[in-house]
């Protein structure tokens, strides 16, 4: 099967957290199109079993091949813990999560050998990073913190609010007191709270943020292949962003957080594929 390298990249995510990934390609990669899902009709994933997760990035996948795109980044952490595998098995084209990357530039940069992961429920109890920095570097020690309220607070807008401060403290207390030089932040909401984090952790550690190491991968492994779109975009719209639930307000968060006027988000019936 021969891939056209001027076909669109696929990027979905549970929400708009994975926004943070797809604003990190538009930065790195910006002859790149891409094809946006947010599936925000079944919103939270961290919360919900391996096979339902499983199920749902197929059909998302399923979708996104059919508007042609030439990869796929899983740019969620809970789907990239859970479907990845799963949903490389029978693709045609690459498929990428946002774990591994993350996890090899913390292996590569902790100096103490103590490393945090900060991320959903799902995620953190899946233990997919502690395995992967353990593969990596069998000395890494790793502590791993769900910090479940830090989503809703960046949906709210809350990103340098007091109660944000406070709850971060709470959470990060444990990690600070581990010592850790390293933090993965596990979860693609979080780097739009990174300020705060970086003010409670302190300039010491390292705050790894795996969106924009995952547009680095995406870049490596497209140009490997020959992927890589080098042609200027001629389109007006290079970016196309659709949702299984309410378009407005996910619109309205994109053009908060994006360095690019999106004009329209379409809702689509993802049970459909």
């Amino acid at each position: 099967m021969k891939i056209d390298k001027t076909s669109p990249v696929g990027v979905f995510d549970s929400g708009v957290g994975g926004l943070t990934v797809a604003r990190e390609i538009m930065r790195n990669l910006p002859s790149e199109k891409i094809v946006y899902f947010g599936d925000t009709a079944r919103v939270p994933y961290g919360s919900k079993s391996k096979d339902t997760i499983i199920r749902y990035s197929r059909q998302i996948c399923h979708f996104l091949k059919e508007q042609g795109v030439k990869a796929i980044v899983i740019a969620c952490n809970t789907a990239s813990a859970f479907a990845l595998d799963a949903v490389k098995e029978n693709s045609e084209i690459p498929v990428l999560g946002v774990i591994e990357s993350g996890a090899r530039v913390a292996a590569k940069e902790t100096v103490n050998k103590k490393v945090g992961v900060i991320g959903t429920v799902g995620t953190i109890s899946s233990g997919i990073h502690a395995e992967y920095l353990r593969r990596l570097n069998p000395e890494i020690t790793v502590i791993g913190k769900a910090c479940p309220l830090f989503v809703p607070l960046v949906e709210e807008g809350w990103l340098h609010d007091p109660v944000t401060v406070e709850v971060a403290t709470r959470y990060l207390k444990e990690l600070k007191q581990k010592e850790i030089d390293t933090l993965i932040l596990g979860c693609t909401h979080y780097p739009l709270i990174r300020s705060t984090i970086r003010e409670v952790m302190g300039e010491k550690v390292r705050l790894v943020n795996p969106a924009y190491e995952t547009a680095l991968e995406l870049k490596e492994l497209l140009q490997k292949m020959d992927l890589l779109n080098t042609e200027e975009k001629q389109e007006d719209f290079p970016y196309r962003f659709y949702v299984s639930d309410l378009a407005d307000e996910f619109k309205d968060f994109a053009n908060s957080i994006l360095p690019y006027d999106v004009e329209m988000t379409k809702k689509i019936d993802i049970e459909k594929y």
